[in-house]
């Protein structure tokens, strides 16, 4: 901060948060209706970054996005404030110092963010600022859809009917900045810390196919767009590029919600219709993140609350590892371990797999997810879970128990995904790969148990005690 200018003109602040991108964003096009000069910040904030690993991919996914953002301020004759500590001590200090009237920022919905946030607020106070928050990572928030009796909605498709009948082209309608024009507040070059600094590592993402910033975003869209008619009966195949790929982008803010909705609703495909209403349960998982805060940490349904799970420490750390001897279920595993990314199919087959299989506590899986998966969200990690798990308000039903071997020749039939992440098992052939436990013949020289784990459990057996866990007799 050292290296800032002391400003007597009033000026507001725009902290970047979950809204990496200049374009179609709510907190700047709103700091720059205030006819202050704007200055555009990001907070490496120590309670989120202190404690992950030097190889946390997502620290690097965002930092690219913030030297997209550099760049384009800096080519406008303005720079993006960076500073590290903690939000209530660094953005006040900052505020004082850059003589800030308001800090405008896109509202978070998650509980620690919440705390953070009012924290924030009335601290800016004592320095005679104001924050302002504004929507921006969803459609629709917090109160804005409700049931007729005015409670929030605790099924989803109820929900969705709710909010596609709301919907209007206005709500879609882009937040325009025009940069060119824009009042903002002319600095000094004010580079960035580097990466290593901060303690993390440069990540290689050509060699992870993953398109990093708000330019890889727009290419992500521009490529999903000839694919979207398709979507609904791509979707579910992991060897197939049926996926947008865009959920780190959503996190983290690289692509504005608006514009993806407002492309899927204007297209009016099969297609279109059903991404739209994944971008709906993204909304909806928002939506009871926001209303019930207890779900972070506790099962939504009270009776589910005291399940005894074994918990046994070798199967969880089977499945973490992609060895328990279903092939779909590991190439699962080993995809996350390698990429970062696990298909939204497979997250259900993993998840099922853990809980209702191998008995072990949603929430181990979910907090092994969230140290994993580049596009962890709080809410949408939290409610697929609970889904799964069927502890959740909008939970698949208890004896609903996912059948790996079913999954894996219905989703996989070729194998061809499981060959890729799975090498040990590329010479059996397509019938053998999905449980060669079963297979009346293994290529020469492959040993099970040797070359590839035996299944660590019987699906069978443990859909039973699974069963029992709950309470409830097989159906």
């Amino acid at each position: 901060m050292e290296h800032l200018p002391c400003l007597s003109t009033p000026t507001t602040l725009c902290w970047l948060r979950r809204d990496l991108r200049l374009h179609d964003h709510h907190a700047l096009a709103h700091a720059l209706k205030t006819n202050r000069p704007v200055v555009c910040v990001f907070l490496f904030d120590e309670a989120i970054l202190h404690g992950l690993p030097e190889t946390d991919r997502r620290v690097d996914f965002f930092y690219r996005a913030l030297e997209e953002i550099q760049s384009a301020l800096r080519a406008c004759g303005s720079e993006l404030v960076s500073l590290s500590g903690h939000a209530e001590e660094a953005l006040p200090a900052l505020a004082r110092r850059l003589g800030a009237q308001e800090v405008v920022a896109a509202r978070d919905y998650e509980p620690g963010a919440r705390s953070r946030d009012a924290l924030v607020g009335a601290r800016l106070a004592e320095a005679g600022c104001t924050l302002t928050l504004v929507k921006d990572q969803v459609v629709f928030e917090t109160d804005e859809i409700l049931t007729r009796t005015g409670k929030p909605f605790t099924v989803f498709t109820p929900y969705k009917k709710a909010w596609l009948a709301r919907l209007t082209a206005g709500d879609l309608s882009p937040h325009a900045v025009d940069l060119a024009r824009a009042r903002l507040q002319p600095l000094p070059p004010l580079p960035l810390p580097s990466l290593e600094s901060l303690g993390f590592a440069r990540v290689d993402w050509e060699t992870l196919h993953v398109k990093t910033g708000a330019a890889g975003a727009e290419a992500l869209v521009a490529d999903f767009l000839l694919r979207m008619d398709r979507y609904k009966t791509q979707r579910d195949y992991p060897a197939i590029k049926g996926p947008s790929y865009l959920s780190p982008h959503l996190r983290f803010g690289t692509v504005s919600v608006r514009e993806l909705a407002r492309l899927a609703w204007e297209n009016g495909s099969e297609g279109a219709a059903t991404w739209l209403s994944e971008l709906i349960w993204r909304e909806f998982y928002q939506q009871l993140l926001w209303h019930f805060p207890q779900v972070a940490e506790e099962s939504f349904r009270p009776e589910y609350r005291a399940l005894s799970f074994e918990n046994n420490p070798e199967w969880f750390a089977a499945w973490r590892e992609g060895r328990t001897g279903y092939p779909l279920v590991d190439a699962a595993m080993r995809q996350l371990n390698q990429t970062g990314y696990m298909h939204n199919r497979l997250r259900m087959v993993a998840a099922s797999f853990l809980v209702k299989d191998l008995l072990v506590d949603w929430r181990w899986g979910e907090r092994y997810f969230a140290a994993h998966l580049l596009d962890y969200d709080l809410a949408a990690n939290n409610g697929g879970w609970q889904w799964a798990a069927s502890t959740g308000c909008d939970a698949q039903p208890y004896f609903r128990i996912f059948n790996p071997v079913t999954q894996s020749r219905t989703f996989d039939p070729s194998g061809r995904f499981i060959r890729r992440y799975v090498p040990e098992l590329a010479g059996l052939d397509d019938q053998a790969i999905h449980a060669p436990w079963l297979a009346r013949a293994l290529p020469a020289g492959f040993r099970l148990g040797q070359h590839y784990p035996r299944p660590i459990v019987d699906h069978a057996e443990q859909r039973t005690r699974a069963l029992a866990l709950f309470g409830r007799p097989a159906p």
